[in-house]
């Protein structure tokens, strides 16, 4: 049986991980590079680091900041934010990523999806998808409408919908975020997670609401996602990636030992 990971997010800003709930009221937690290393040291299976400013800002990602993680870090880890075009994607790998995500970009010019994966391998193209509740309609089968800039601005697109032409175009991967669920530790957003999940090949990872090990646990049971991404409930200290990684395991979840 395939293993499921946990992979933990740190979105960064001014060097700085910060968080918060909905997309609004971050505050600032800690050194990405030093809390990178602690969650690799303690058997994380993944991470991935979003410049959350850095498109705003219009410049790329901080690979000074990647170089460093690189340097702490030995497991597999993912960037975003920033990523503008085929050589920002490019300076991000040389400077020690495996992935890189893209999420706006993509929505707005679909065709970098296609440029990456012939350049670098499908495997290092990861889309980042900000969904929201909207109901289900004709325009929207799924009910869920895709955003992007951080979750500001909707874009007319069926999640559903858009993640298969992604998968098309390229991508390797899927990160599922969803909006309405994001940052409140009530439990993942099920219902598109698994839409999602089954209709694409890829493996999709589901983002936005994890708050104690039992949601994860619910997440693999109900759903077809491939990987958990966690952040408050370990950046506040509340669970441990070994806490999780056993209740994972106690649950029935298969998980890869550290």
């Amino acid at each position: 049986m395939l293993t499921k990971r946990l992979i933990v997010c740190l979105d960064v800003r001014d060097r700085k991980v910060t968080k918060g709930v909905k997309f609004k009221g971050n505050i600032d937690i800690g050194d990405p590079v030093e809390m990178g290393a602690r969650y690799s040291d303690e058997g994380v299976d993944e991470l991935v680091f979003y410049d959350i400013t850095a498109s705003a800002e219009n410049r790329p990602c901080d690979m000074e900041m990647i170089r460093q993680i690189a340097k702490r870090v030995f497991i597999p880890f993912a960037v975003g934010g920033g990523i503008r075009n085929l050589e920002d994607m490019h300076q991000a790998l040389l400077a020690g990523a495996e992935k890189v995500s893209v999420n706006s970009l993509a929505v707005l010019h679909s065709e970098i999806i296609a440029e990456g994966a012939k350049a670098f391998g499908r495997q290092c193209i990861v889309l980042g998808m900000d969904a929201k509740f909207v109901g289900v309609s004709e325009k929207f089968p799924s009910g869920y409408e895709v955003y992007i800039r951080g979750g500001r601005q909707p874009m007319g697109l069926d999640a559903v919908e858009w993640a298969k032409k992604a998968e098309e175009l390229g991508v390797g991967e899927i990160c599922l975020n969803a909006i309405d669920t994001d940052g409140v530790k009530q439990g993942y957003e099920l219902n598109i997670t698994d839409q999602v999940a089954k209709a694409v090949q890829v493996p999709v990872i589901a983002s936005g609401g994890a708050g104690t090990p039992d949601h994860i646990v619910d997440l693999f049971n109900k759903t077809s996602a491939d990987a958990a991404l966690v952040a408050s409930m370990v950046h506040f200290g509340d669970y441990t990636v070994p806490g999780i990684k056993d209740a994972m395991r106690k649950g029935g979840v298969p998980v890869r030992n550290k």
